[in-house]
């Protein structure tokens, strides 16, 4: 686990996500905490990570569910992330586009 923790700090100062579905009964409390939702995520050293790049979701929560629930579970967080690697400039932005939330509007730019 300490491993997995260095690795995803590391990555978070890449244009990258991660995405992990547990699949069975097994106790997922490991996974739940690499997604960060409950708190930064931080190294073994206490590094933070740069920004949130995991998304953790159980697949017993969607067995009886649809395919698209699951889906729009699973890559929620992605299109936030995608934003945050943009403002980090680890991505470039799109021309003309917005790259965060009332980025822009003082200039009078609009979403496309």
């Amino acid at each position: 686990m300490a491993d997995t923790r260095e690795a995803i700090v590391r990555a978070s100062y890449l244009p990258m996500s991660i995405i992990i579905v547990g699949v069975g009964n097994a106790d997922f409390t490991d996974m739940q905490i690499l997604d960060g939702d409950d708190g930064v995520l931080r190294s073994p050293k206490g590094e933070p990570v740069l920004r949130d790049i995991v998304q953790f979701v159980p697949f017993r929560e969607f067995k009886n569910a649809s395919p698209t629930a699951l889906a729009k579970c699973v890559l929620a967080e992605v299109p936030k992330q995608v934003v945050d690697a943009t403002a980090a400039s680890m991505v470039p932005a799109p021309p003309g586009k917005v790259t965060s939330p009332g980025a822009g509007r003082a200039q009078g730019h609009h979403r496309d």
